[in-house]
């Protein structure tokens, strides 16, 4: 039997009992010693009837409680005796606050693993909001900024005021900003704003890109090195074998030649000693136009590096794509037809911010490499392709030709590489140069044996 309908039944008993004695002693006329004494326990049961019959809403209330409160270490077991209503509802009530303690543990348990994460990363990290209080730190950071604690921006206005400045008016942007904060360090500080439950938060990384810089440059004069060192030799030590050759010829030919020979008969023939001297002139003039050519071989590199080093800045303008492609067939069109090549084009319509010509100078070089490297291939196949991709504009050409190898793939780009034996080695790298300078990028995919694409990311 319910035992909570039980203890109504009996209280609701004792109450019509209590009740029903002093209304019949009443109306006996009792004496009111008894009446008295009746009427508190009746009050009593009363009293406690009420309570019992509400004790579910007290344990609704505490749940709920409970719930706000975040203390989900309560537990309902008190009144489990009651009857399997209230023991199936105390077990509800302790699966939620269970299933409530778990989600809690396993927030708690990513809170601490993200909080590992941001510890570790390389790169800064810090989150403030609207009010400019921060709200997350991580220790790159402090040590990037030189501090040991920060709690607001303001924190930061004696010692980086110009970041200050920064982080305030770069909230809304997510490109880039390099600052310079006087410890030797070069930051590349990225701010995005985002809106968690309409609060707005600045989320900000800080990246010291001065290592990486130095480390790249390095590098760049490395590789720049080594090609200057490969060309110079390549044209001194003929030059210096040359003259050697040159001088023996002097020695050796010219100077006897000349001189006559003491030991020998007076009436030498002129003859023998003119044919000598027109071979020695004759070994004489080779020489010397190789070394005319070693020459001006050091002219055309050295011409080559100061086209390479000085591309004026770019002046953008609006360009539309489908144009620009339909001006490059134009140009291209009637030599590919003449050397039996298959050139197509697809443009939708497209707007970039770029210098027209030198757009059209990188992508008549990649068409001309292209052209080039389909000398021995059947079927030869050009694709200039436009097309949009995300935030970018993409402009591609493609050819089917043997492609590129992976070893030579890494070093296209680095200036004065060459494949070819009569490239200078500077077009790929003063394309993807006038490229950076739009802010894009210059990549290239290749497959050996099926061809390479060139794509210009604007």
């Amino acid at each position: 039997m319910n035992r909570f309908a039980l203890g109504i039944g009996w209280r609701i008993a004792g109450i019509v009992v209590f009740t029903g004695t002093i209304v019949t002693l009443y109306w006996q006329q009792a004496n009111s010693f008894w009446l008295t004494l009746l009427l508190i326990p009746a009050f009593v049961l009363a009293v406690n009837l009420y309570h019992y019959t509400t004790g579910l809403n007290r344990k609704l209330t505490r749940f709920l409680e409970s719930v706000r409160y975040s203390d989900f270490a309560v537990a309902f077991r008190a009144d489990s005796n009651l009857g399997p209503t209230f023991h199936s509802l105390n077990d509800q009530f302790n699966e939620v606050l269970g299933a409530f303690r778990q989600a809690r543990a396993e927030k708690e348990a990513n809170l601490h693993y993200v909080n590992t994460i941001v510890q570790h990363v390389s790169v800064g990290l810090l989150t403030f909001d609207a009010a400019g209080q921060v709200e997350l730190t991580n220790q790159t950071a402090l040590r990037l900024l030189g501090i040991y604690r920060l709690r607001t921006l303001s924190d930061l206005n004696a010692t980086h005021p110009d970041l200050v400045a920064l982080l305030r008016s770069e909230t809304q942007s997510s490109a880039p900003v390099v600052y310079q904060p006087g410890n030797g360090n070069e930051l590349s500080v990225r701010c995005t704003s985002v809106r968690l439950r309409g609060r707005l938060v600045t989320v900000v990384s800080l990246q010291n890109i001065g290592t990486e810089l130095q480390q790249r440059e390095l590098e760049a004069w490395q590789n720049l090195t080594k090609v200057l060192r490969h060309e110079i030799m390549n044209s001194i030590t003929p030059i210096v074998s040359l003259a050697g050759t040159m001088r023996d010829i002097v020695e050796t030919d010219l100077v006897p030649a000349l001189e006559p020979d003491p030991a020998g008969p007076a009436d030498q023939p002129e003859a023998a000693s003119g044919a000598a001297m027109a071979g020695a002139l004759t070994d004489l003039r080779d020489a010397l136009m190789t070394i005319e050519q070693r020459g001006e071989g050091i002219m055309r590199f050295v011409d080559a590096y100061r086209h390479f080093t000085s591309i004026p800045q770019p002046v953008l303008d609006e360009v539309s794509v489908e144009q620009l492609l339909r001006h490059i067939e134009q140009l291209v069109l009637p030599n590919a037809q003449k050397l039996g090549i298959q050139f197509s084009t697809s443009s939708p319509n497209l707007i970039v911010k770029a210098d027209l010509g030198q757009i059209e100078m990188v992508l008549i070089n990649l068409i001309k490499n292209a052209v080039e490297s389909l000398e021995k291939t059947q079927n030869p196949r050009i694709q200039l392709e436009a097309v949009p991709d995300g935030q970018h504009v993409v402009i591609s050409v493609s050819d089917n030709g043997p492609g590129i190898e992976p070893e030579a793939l890494e070093q296209i780009f680095i200036p004065f590489f060459t494949t070819k034996k009569t490239g200078s080695g500077i077009g790929l790298s003063l394309s993807r140069q006038i490229m950076q300078l739009h802010g894009g990028h210059l990549t290239a995919d290749s497959v050996p044996g099926q061809g390479s694409t060139f794509r210009l990311i604007f």
